[in-house]
């Protein structure tokens, strides 16, 4: 197997760097061109401030971009802590502020931009931004998972930030517990999208309130999820309609969110574990990029550095969005920090 198209030096080719844009990354594509008609999203200008401020060497161009960023995401929150979620092209608002899973994201973004941006001052502010997000609620179990991811890593770097270990507690209780006993231990009736955030959720959860019940459930949930997603030897996601207790795999279409939050549950395990047995999920997650998958077909393209938007049954959805770029260059980061390409 081979390695991915990234730098020797750090995660992000020049090629992606482009892809990226100058900050706003477009939610969307035709095939690898940019449809600028659909505008950006916060959703996703989150996920590249995640991917860039985790970067261990980043140069200059990554350093910029992580800034561009940053003040995307800080431009969206409201005093009130709410936040827009889209912009035109033109650079408008086109959304009222709520707390969608886009709040969750945008405190995801703030959190580790707060703990490991590049300089002191984009530290500086994004911990303002995450002071003002955090102190909403959201209704819904991802925006809160979401949100803890944040806040976990926040808490870790500065253990005396109180509106992180208000959050987390929040977050754990909006998971919830289902029946931890049973054949389908999973806190809802169905798997449907980004799984991973909440094990992930869980355990950093648990490493960094600490809470030793909230990461022995991560841990439990994420044996669960691999077993689930595991056929024949490779990853065999849940796909976009979901998949409850009946449902047998595999099931298109698969989407690349979800190996990347299987890879980030993965590589949160090894890391509050130290046990070697989770580097297997990170290793599959990529692999499950470069076609060890349902279908055996690569789902990235090496002449753009972007990730397909989705496994279908016969082959893939060519499109190169955003999401999708970033969920691939995330499980890339995560692969290559922990050294498991094959």
């Amino acid at each position: 197997m081979g390695g991915p198209p990234l730098t020797s030096r750090g995660y992000l080719t020049g090629r992606q760097m482009v892809r990226l844009g100058s900050g706003r990354a477009f939610e969307h594509a035709l095939h690898r061109d940019p449809r600028r008609d659909h505008g950006y999203c916060l959703d996703d200008v989150a996920r590249a401030l995640v991917v860039t401020c985790r970067e261990p060497r980043p140069d200059a161009r990554v350093q910029l971009l992580a800034r561009h960023y940053l003040d995307f995401a800080l431009s969206a929150v409201q005093p009130d802590g709410s936040c827009h979620n889209r912009m035109s092209a033109e650079g408008d608002w086109s959304d009222e502020p709520a707390l969608g899973d886009w709040w969750g994201r945008l405190l995801w973004g703030l959190g580790v931009a707060a703990a490991h941006a590049p300089t002191q001052a984009m530290r500086a502010s994004a911990l303002l931004g995450f002071r003002t997000a955090a102190r909403r609620r959201s209704p819904h179990r991802r925006a809160m998972a979401f949100a803890a991811l944040g806040a976990g890593e926040l808490l870790l770097a500065r253990p005396d930030e109180l509106s992180a270990r208000d959050l987390l507690p929040d977050a754990v209780a909006a998971i919830g517990v289902g029946d931890a006993t049973g054949a389908w231990p999973w806190p809802e009736r169905r798997l449907t999208y980004a799984n991973g955030s909440i094990v992930e959720a869980l355990l950093v959860a648990g490493a960094a309130l600490p809470d030793d019940a909230a990461q022995s459930r991560g841990l439990q949930l994420l044996r669960f999820l691999l077993d689930t997603e595991t056929r024949d030897g490779h990853l065999s996601l849940t796909a976009v309609n979901g998949r409850g207790p009946g449902d047998s795999a595999p099931l298109f279409d698969q989407q690349p969110i979800e190996a990347a939050a299987l890879a980030d549950a993965c590589a949160r395990a090894y890391a509050v574990t130290d046990d070697p047995q989770w580097l297997r999920g990170v290793y599959m997650a990529w692999a499950w990029f470069e076609g060890d998958n349902d279908n055996g077909t690569a789902m990235y393209d090496p002449e753009t550095g972007g990730g397909f938007d989705g496994l279908q049954r016969h082959g893939c959805n060519l499109n190169q969005g955003a999401e999708s770029t970033l969920a691939l260059l995330s499980t890339a980061q995560q692969a290559k920090r922990l050294g498991v390409f094959g």
